[in-house]
């Protein structure tokens, strides 16, 4: 299984990242874990911009998923000819949210492109993937995903608050992409980010291999976050996420 982060910004796109998205690939399946907005545009410079076989959202929140709409564009109107229908898992309104972030009149334009399906916590087979999900602490519909192959286990947690099911999905995950979107100061809102520490912490308790700290806000310090996180008591390597960075596993 490879990954290779294509956005990993927070909010909003960054002066070096678009927001959220990650291409996860294995037997020739190319697969897109959230297409925030900007996310296009990067996935340009590391994948052939129609080969992709299924996209997963885990929320729908626009930096999470609104690239969709001129990936539409994309798919629809290239000068071979519109591109293969593929598979796009969300939550369940996924489509009608797409559509209308496009102002499209309610029409099969979009699912002509998109077939549109719901996510559901538990396990589903998406191409060669095993990909099992568990709701997270957000204030919208959001779900945490960790996707299996061949032995190896990666596990995303989109969007959350602090979640025991996330300690639970991540459990003994080779990789695991966890969000770092607050600083750690006092006061903060609960169920809606977590901060290097708190993402630290998760790890530890999951154990997991490898800690990569992702949905990294613009206005914050990477490095403090970074520092947060190993000093949590994670006994593991821990990075910040990179546009380009690829891990094998």
């Amino acid at each position: 299984m490879r990954v290779t982060v294509i956005g990993c910004s927070g909010s909003f796109p960054g002066p070096d990242s678009p927001a959220s998205s990650y291409l996860v690939e294995a037997d020739g399946f190319a697969m897109l874990l959230d297409i925030g907005n900007g996310a296009i545009g990067s996935l340009q410079r590391f994948h052939g911009l129609l080969d992709i076989d299924a996209i997963c959202i885990s929320h729908l929140h626009p930096d999470h998923c609104l690239d969709l709409t001129v990936y539409w564009i994309a798919r629809t109107y290239c000068p071979d000819g519109p591109a293969p229908r593929i598979p796009v898992y969300g939550p369940r309104d996924t489509a009608d949210h797409m559509i209308k972030a496009y102002e499209l009149e309610p029409n099969p334009e979009m699912t002509a492109t998109f077939d549109f399906r719901p996510l559901e916590p538990g396990p589903a087979r998406i191409g060669p993937f095993t990909v099992t999900t568990a709701l997270m602490n957000h204030p919208v519909e959001a779900y945490g995903l960790r996707i299996e192959h061949g032995g190896s286990a990666l596990t995303y947690s989109g969007d959350t608050g602090h979640s025991d099911d996330l300690v639970r999905l991540a459990s003994g995950s080779d990789l695991f992409l966890c969000e770092a979107g607050f600083a750690d100061r006092p006061d903060l809102p609960p169920d809606m980010h977590l901060t290097g520490r708190e993402a630290g912490e998760h790890a530890e308790r999951a154990g997991v291999g490898r800690l990569v700290l992702t949905h990294l806000l613009p206005w914050n310090d990477p490095s403090e976050t970074l520092s947060e996180a190993k000093a949590s008591g994670f006994r593991g390597p821990v990075e910040l996420a990179e546009v380009g960075a690829v891990y094998d596993f």
